[in-house]
């Protein structure tokens, strides 16, 4: 088979980037997460935890191991910067009652990328009413540095802000075949992050569901490769 562009670019040294949000430097990770190193935290989206479970309870089969594949990539982003806090932007759990149902492995490993660091479960539309006993605080939205984190990307214009829910995704044209990765959509002013979960779909960016969300002469697409993040001008993206 033949190895894209990206895949050969991976074997380089790491891309010496940042996203800009709001005049606030971000790390990207090619995991699906998000860095702000100045303020030690670690933002994740979309993590749909649990989404094999639900769809064996509906009667469609699918290999068991989501939750352990997406906690197992969380713990190696939180190992690799050792985050003062840790934000899930919503949608952690497929379903809000899937995050009592736990196996006990899965919870003990939840439970230690939380020991000694604050955690945030931003509340999501898959799970609007998460329980206390899943640790850390349950909120609708946060503040910092001026930036508001939330799950769905608001209608408001002119306010800084992070969010998760559209599962971004965004095409290329490369070597003659077409590439289609997650992507962290971003034009400088608003971020909406990938879905880091293990089963998670995305969206083209170039869909009406975006369309109204960014500038789009300073839009960019920061296309996740195997190990490292790729910026793109909007100009160069495709619909699927």
């Amino acid at each position: 088979m033949l190895r894209s562009r990206f895949e050969y670019a991976d074997e380089l040294p790491a891309l010496p980037s940042s996203i800009m949000v709001a005049g606030h430097a971000l790390i990207p990770v090619a995991a699906g997460a998000l860095y702000w190193q100045s303020e030690r935290t670690l933002i994740v989206a979309d993590l749909h935890l649990e989404k094999g479970a639900a769809f064996a309870a509906r009667g469609q089969m699918l290999p068991p191991y989501d939750t352990r594949s997406t906690l197992n990539r969380l713990a190696t982003c939180i190992e690799r910067f050792n985050p003062r806090s840790v934000i899930a932007l919503g949608d952690s759990f497929h379903r809000s009652e899937l995050a009592e149902r736990l196996n006990a492995s899965d919870r003990e490993e939840l439970a230690d990328v939380q020991r000694g660091r604050d955690w945030y479960w931003v509340l999501g539309n898959h799970d609007p009413l998460l329980p206390p006993s899943l640790g850390g605080v349950i909120c609708f939205s946060l503040v910092i540095g001026g930036i508001t984190l939330r799950h769905e990307p608001s209608a408001e214009v002119g306010t800084p802000e992070i969010a998760g829910h559209l599962h971004p995704v965004a095409r290329i044209a490369c070597r003659g075949e077409g590439i289609r990765r997650r992507c962290f959509a971003t034009d400088g002013h608003r971020l909406v992050m990938p879905a880091f979960g293990a089963y998670t779909g995305g969206l083209n960016v170039l869909e009406p569901a975006f369309s109204s969300l960014f500038h789009w002469h300073r839009m960019e697409a920061w296309l996740t490769g195997r190990l490292n993040v790729y910026p793109l001008q909007a100009s160069l993206l495709l619909p699927d």
